[in-house]
């Protein structure tokens, strides 16, 4: 099973580290429309991005800094799920269900 998880995890950092510099420059659906209806400026931030529009920062080079954020979101999007399942099958052995 552990054999999986990295075969899965590697092949996650990889395709993060090669795609994320081809992603589209566009913004997305919400962030389209409300520059099209004029009210974006309008938006307020509640909690601020370590890693604002998908750039690391301290990394110049656009390319590697959006490299950057996407193998270290894939990263930390692995560890915490990883966490997660633990805890479960942790919880699920407590409680006496099989998995």
């Amino acid at each position: 099973m552990h054999k999986r998880w990295l075969i899965g995890f590697a092949v996650a950092v990889i395709i993060a580290a090669f795609a994320s510099p081809f992603a589209s420059s566009s913004p997305d659906g919400l962030e389209k429309v409300a520059e099209d209806k004029g009210f974006l400026e309008k938006g307020t931030s509640y909690i601020s991005s370590p890693v604002p529009d998908y750039l690391f920062p301290g990394i110049n080079n656009e390319g590697v800094a959006t490299e950057a954020a996407g193998v270290i979101g894939t990263i930390l999007t692995f560890g915490v799920m990883y966490g997660l399942s633990k805890i479960v099958v942790a919880g699920k052995k407590d409680s006496g269900e099989s998995t």
